[in-house]
Parts: structure tokens; C-alpha cells; sequence
């Protein structure tokens, strides 16, 4: 199977991991000799529940006996994906009262960009330097790294950047901005928290300015912050938040919500203003509430917080510089580049899963679900030190 993989699937690295996966359960992946490997990156955090949990199999199976696809987007009213945005409206601060419920996280933050320059009659759109929004072309043009955007300019115009966590930046936010679009908490380059009352400062300047604040919540989101999303640590409340990941219990799955003044916008002056064939798939939707019920209705966002001590008590090594992030979204920040490609490969090997961030070579990924139990960390835990004493 490695070898087709290789030779028929289009690659996205030089080197994928490639491991040739039989079927996953809980916090496990089990390959097709057998072992089973300690999932520490939850399909990077988009397995929420970890693998093939049963509400989520149950829920998709149900759903699966009743019908598919039956319609373009927003033209007939399908129970899972009304109740999906109904239940959601019930867990937003107001007033984020509908969504718009899409295929991906890239999608949601393309379809955010469109609506905040048909909001504003504006255009520029300002995003964070080392952010991270997705791959597609409006989502790209929000990267300011040029090695990965110089081979497809030219981009979506009228973007700029400010420093996150830089107050004196926010002044560059004035009434020709449409928006300011950012991560709650940065996740390509670092795991990089809001300081000092960031995020609200740029709420107050979008609103004196009549821009709107767009927050991209598709790696913090669905409980992994300790909240249900990752913007109620901090206070405020956006204009427009985005989700994807974790939302859909290992589905592809995004969206957007907003005011019902703000998204109504996108159905006239032009009709069809966003058009998906797919978003809402019923039984996508049916999967994505399993999930959302079964973080809401549980104790998994209050564990998440006692998890992440367990985490940082069990990761102290000389070799570990720090552990950025919050709730079960950390990053651990190695002293080289080179260690973390080393933990990373040698974990592999010990059948436990990391990962990699985009941008920040000297950090290793640990987002496990949501699910994974305190037995579960420590191995983990374990696993990692001994690395790190090898390595040392």
C-alpha cells in the first residue's frame, strides 16, 4: 500500500510519515502489521473524540439509512444540519446567531473574507504575520511567508500585516479595513497565546474604526482551550468566527457564524453570494452534532484543563525550552530544529504519534483528542522522555 501511495496519490512533502493504517479506535491507529500507535496529534486536532467514537459512527450510520446529498446548499431545510446550527447558536455569545456551514476550514475563512468586504464596502483586509488560515487562494494571500506564496502570485490584493501580540501594530487598523482576521491563538508558528489584552484592544480598534473582527478558531475550537471556543478565554466576542478541525469528529467540515444582520447580507445584492454544493451534507452535519452534543453534554471541555497540567508535569526535560498553548493545544518548543525532527521520527517509532507546526521548526505538536485518558498521557508522557534521555 506504501508503494501505491506514493505512486498514485499527489504528495504533499518530499517525505510523508506514511504509515499504511488498517482502522482506529479510541486514541489509538493500529497499521497493517498490527501495532497500534498512540495518537497524540488527533489527525491534527481534528478528531475531537478520537477515533471511530461511538455517537459519531451511530449518528453517521443513521443518517446514512435516511439519504446523502438531496440539494445544492440552503435550498431544503435538512434536519441535522439545522439542528447543527441551532445548537450552535445556543453555545455562541450573541450576537453570533447563524452560520454558514461549509466543507473546510479554508472555505469558512474565504467565505469570512467575502462577507466582511460585502459588510464594509471595504477592501483591505489586515492578517497576522506567521498566521496560518488554510491553502485555498484567499486563504494563502493571508500568509506573509514568501518562500510558500511567491510560486502562485499573484494573490488576492489589498492584504496587510501587523505583529500579533504587537500593541503599537493596531494603529495600521483604520476605516479603510474591511477586517482583521486572525488565529485566537496562533498555531503555525508556535502555539503563540494572546498577551496583555491583545485581542481586545484589536476589538476596540476595529470598532472605532468600523472594521470588523474576523476570528479564526479552527485549530482552539471545540473544547480543546478549556472552552468551547478558544476566544471565550480572553473576553470578547468577534464579528465573525470561523471553525473547521474539530468540529466535525473526523469529517471534513467548516463554518462561519456571524450576526443574522451580518450573514442575511450574503443572500441578495448579489443572490448566491456564497454557493457550496456540499456544505451542510447531511451526513456530515449528523456527524458534526454527535460531536458537539457529546463535548456540550460532558465533562471533556473541564477535563481538557486538568489534562494539560498532567502534560506539563509529566514534560519537564532539559531538551523541552518551554511548552506553548493551552488545554490540550500545546506545543513543545525543543532546543533545535533538529531535536524536534529527532523526537518526532523516534516517536514514530515507539508507535506513539507527533507532529510538526508549519512554521516554527523547533516545535512538536501535541494535540491529542479531547477523549484520551490520563493513563494514556502518562504513556505517552513516558514515551517522550525517554526519547529526549536518548537523544541527550
Amino acid at each position: 500500500m506504501k508503494e501505491d501511495f506514493l505512486k498514485y496519490q499527489a504528495q504533499t512533502t518530499p517525505h510523508p510519515l506514511a504509515l499504511e493504517v488498517d482502522h482506529a479506535k479510541g486514541s489509538y491507529i493500529i497499521t497493517t502489521d498490527g501495532k497500534k500507535h498512540l495518537d497524540f496529534v488527533a489527525g491534527v486536532s481534528a478528531c475531537s473524540l478520537g477515533h471511530s467514537h461511538p455517537r459519531v459512527i451511530n449518528a453517521i450510520k443513521e443518517q446514512a439509512d435516511k439519504y446523502l446529498h438531496v440539494m445544492v446548499y440552503g435550498e431544503y431545510a435538512q434536519k441535522p444540519a439545522v439542528e447543527l446550527s441551532k445548537l450552535l447558536s445556543e453555545h455562541l455569545p450573541d450576537p453570533l446567531n447563524k452560520t454558514y456551514l461549509v466543507n473546510s476550514g479554508t472555505e469558512a475563512i474565504e467565505g469570512s473574507m467575502k462577507l466582511a468586504r460585502r459588510a464594509t464596502g471595504r477592501s483591505e483586509i489586515i492578517a497576522a504575520k506567521g498566521a496560518y488560515h488554510g491553502n485555498t487562494m484567499g486563504s494563502l494571500s493571508l500568509m506573509d511567508f514568501e518562500e510558500r506564496v511567491k510560486p502562485f502570485r499573484p494573490l488576492v490584493g489589498n492584504i496587510s500585516f501587523i505583529e500579533f501580540n504587537n500593541i503599537d501594530h493596531i494603529a495600521s487598523i483604520t476605516s479603510s479595513t474591511a477586517a482583521v482576521i486572525l488565529e485566537t491563538i496562533q498555531g503555525g508558528a508556535g502555539f503563540i497565546m494572546p498577551g496583555n489584552d491583545y485581542l481586545k484592544k484589536v476589538k476596540t480598534r476595529c470598532e472605532e474604526v468600523g472594521a470588523l473582527l474576523i476570528l479564526d478558531e479552527i485549530q482552539p475550537g471545540f473544547g480543546r482551550t478549556g472552552e468551547l471556543f478558544g476566544f471565550q478565554n480572553f473576553g470578547i466576542v468577534p464579528d465573525i468566527v470561523v471553525m473547521g478541525k474539530g468540529m466535525g469528529g473526523g469529517l471534513p467540515i467548516g463554518a462561519f457564524s456571524a450576526s443574522e444582520d451580518l450573514m442575511d447580507l450574503l443572500m441578495d445584492n448579489p443572490k448566491l453570494g456564497h454557493i457550496t454544493t456540499f456544505g451542510g451534507n447531511s451526513l456530515i452535519a449528523a456527524a458534526a452534532l454527535a460531536t458537539l452534543k457529546e463535548i456540550t453534554e460532558t465533562n471533556l471541555i473541564k477535563r481538557t484543563l486538568e489534562k494539560e497540567e498532567l502534560i506539563r508535569k509529566n514534560l519537564q526535560h532539559p531538551l523541552i525550552t518551554e511548552i506553548r498553548g493551552k488545554g490540550l493545544m500545546l506545543a513543545l518548543i525543543m532546543k533545535s530544529a533538529e531535536i524536534a525532527d529527532q523526537l518526532v521520527l523516534k516517536a514514530k517509532e515507539s508507535q506513539l504519534i507527533l507532529f510538526w507546526l508549519l512554521f516554527e521548526k523547533r516545535a512538536v505538536r501535541l494535540t491529542p483528542p479531547l477523549t484520551i485518558t490520563d493513563q494514556e498521557i502518562l504513556k505517552g508522557c513516558g514515551i517522550i522522555v525517554d526519547i529526549l534521555r536518548e537523544i541527550e
